[in-house]
């Protein structure tokens, strides 16, 4: 049991790393990437880290012929297509972290599609943590005089539940015999779509700046390659409530860049927020959990009220 749970701990701290970097994301785009260009964003993060992790993959001597590209495609559309666009729209429409806010949603997103999909029951305990994780963020990333933009919210919120959607879809599929081919490949059919569409949307792609070039760089290699190879093996091997109790980090994350990097200043109820998230995060993650011991309870959810 001991060896249980410190191998529990160890994949929910690498697991970790992946909201971490994602919580970098706010500051690389406001910071070093072309403005107004949604969808080049999106692009731009899922090609290059799809070539690398499919040479990386076949390096391993992986073969593609393995993937079932139907359940391929499926998340590829969760997870990116629809969910890094509408992402990016709400951070350009959502300045002062009200779209990270919305990412709080996340874990009673889960939960609900969760008991719905997988027929996994939501517990109580889970419900409550998720609920004062998010008004921990909340508390973080919204302050007196933020911009409550109705396309920003609808986008934001959309692409929350998109990537829950992804997250449960990613726990009931079979796993993959090679993560880094099947995250490559995901990537890979994301950016079919995506470049076509900001060619057809945004134009021409413009020329980048070193900035440009350092920013996508950043961005597509950390903050999507790394990041999402070690996210889907965290949920994967944890409860399904644990991945997204620790996406929360992702806005706290970039609160504190926003302080450091940008000088923004955190205020004692921010600093209230950040320790209620992280708080909510540690005791979701890692403490001992019924799942943890006896497997999910399981039932079929009625129509009725």
């Amino acid at each position: 049991m001991e060896q249980e749970t410190r191998s529990r701990t160890v994949t929910a701290l690498t697991t970790l790393l992946a909201p971490a970097l994602w919580g970098t994301t706010y500051v690389t785009i406001t910071e070093a990437l072309p403005t107004g260009r949604p969808l080049l964003v999106a692009a731009m993060r899922v090609g290059p880290a799809g070539l690398v992790l499919v040479a990386l993959a076949r390096l391993q001597h992986w073969n593609p012929k393995s993937i079932h590209w139907g359940h391929t495609a499926l998340l590829a559309v969760c997870n990116f297509v629809l969910f890094f666009p509408l992402l990016a729209i709400a951070v350009y429409r959502l300045p002062g972290g009200v779209a990270a806010a919305v990412g709080g949603l996340q874990p009673l997103f889960v939960a609900t599609l969760s008991w719905w999909i997988n027929g996994i029951q939501p517990t109580r305990r889970h419900i409550v943590i998720g609920a004062v994780a998010m008004v921990g963020v909340a508390l973080v990333v919204i302050h007196p005089g933020a911009q409550f933009n109705t396309t920003g919210l609808l986008a934001a919120v959309a692409a929350n539940l998109s990537f829950s959607v992804g997250v449960v879809l990613t726990k009931r599929f079979p796993e993959p015999t090679n993560r880094l081919g099947a995250t490559g490949c995901q990537l890979l059919l994301a950016a079919t779509a995506l470049f076509p569409l900001t060619y057809i949307v945004e134009g021409r792609v413009p020329l980048f700046t070193l900035r440009n070039t350092i920013g996508f760089a950043y961005l597509s290699m950390c903050g999507t390659a790394l990041a999402f190879v070690l996210w889907f093996n965290g949920v994967r091997k944890l409860s399904p409530s644990t991945p997204p109790l620790l996406g929360l980090a992702a806005p706290a994350t970039g609160a504190i860049l926003g302080w450091v990097v940008l000088s923004q200043e955190l205020k004692p109820l921010q600093l209230f927020g950040l320790v209620v998230t992280f708080a909510s995060i540690a005791y979701g993650a890692l403490a001992p959990t019924a799942a943890a011991l006896t497997p999910p309870r399981r039932c079929t959810p009625s129509m009725n009220p």
